[in-house]
């Protein structure tokens, strides 16, 4: 037996409002909140195929580049449209030196984390 990647746990300063925001990015539905987090998920909720990500209340300082990082692909439209869409409700492009040649978008979320919009690998 192995083991399921069930969860992403994320730092915050502000869970809630960041709950919000990927809930909205992915398609999610918040499943949990309380003082100091906030879980979203597909509508199955946790334990489903999908790994739910649950943001924790932290004010511990941001280090320059975060280690790990989120890839995104549209899956109902073309990279284009989810570009807007997801400037739209938040995000904002992160200047990290690209050369414009690349094929992908990266971004920020509201707490200034780094992603990435890929182009759609799925029949949409």
């Amino acid at each position: 037996m192995a083991s399921r990647f069930s969860e992403l746990v994320i730092k915050s300063e502000d869970p809630q409002g960041l709950a919000d925001f990927w809930a909205e990015v992915l398609g999610f539905t918040v499943i949990d909140r309380g003082d100091g987090f906030a879980e979203v998920g597909p509508a199955e909720g946790f334990g489903g195929l999908q790994p739910t990500l649950f943001f924790v209340r932290s004010s511990d300082p941001r280090p320059e580049r975060l280690r790990l990082h989120i890839d995104l692909n549209p899956t109902d439209r073309d990279q284009d449209a989810e570009l807007e869409r997801l400037l739209s409700i938040g995000a904002r492009p992160a200047d990290i030196g690209r050369t414009g040649e690349e094929s992908w978008h990266v971004l920020q979320d509201p707490d200034g984390n780094e992603f990435c919009l890929l182009r759609p690998r799925l029949e949409a």
